[in-house]
């Protein structure tokens, strides 16, 4: 699992006539899975992001938690994060799990951050076209991927 994580002010997706999903100050998740995670992938990565200490605190140090802060959290599936563009001009997306697989861990995952976080999380549209919109604080932007972790 390969999540671009970014810590906002706020944030929103939509998706045609679905009614917009929102979050305050807290953690802009892009999620990409590929074929080969598996529920290790989900407890790694969820206790991860969680405890990742990226929010400053009284000092103006990232010395901070989520979970310190009570942020909330907004998880995006995007399979685009396993694009394979070594070869020509046309990114390759082979390695990217399909959307039966994917669907499932997507959803174990955000279980799973609710849990650690002992807060919700808001969802994007799975398998649709989403807008997406955030403010970037500070500017925050980690990358993660799981496999790194063994």
């Amino acid at each position: 699992m390969r999540a671009v994580i970014q810590r906002v002010s706020r944030a929103a997706v939509s998706c045609n006539t679905e009614p917009v999903r929102e979050i305050a100050a807290g953690l802009l998740v892009l999620l990409g899975i590929e074929h080969e995670d598996t529920v290790k992938d989900i407890v790694w990565l969820s206790r991860k992001i969680v405890q990742m200490r990226i929010f400053n605190d009284a000092a103006n140090l990232m010395n901070l938690s989520l979970k310190d802060t009570g942020g909330d959290i907004m998880l995006i599936s995007q399979f685009t994060l396993h694009a394979a563009t070594h070869k020509g001009n046309r990114p390759s997306f082979i390695r990217a799990a399909r959307p039966e697989q994917a669907l499932p861990l997507y959803m174990q995952l955000a279980d799973q951050l609710s849990i650690e976080s002992g807060r919700p999380v808001v969802t994007g549209f799975f398998g649709e076209h989403m807008d997406v919109s955030f403010i970037n604080d500070g500017p925050v932007t980690i990358i993660i991927d799981s496999k790194s972790e063994w």
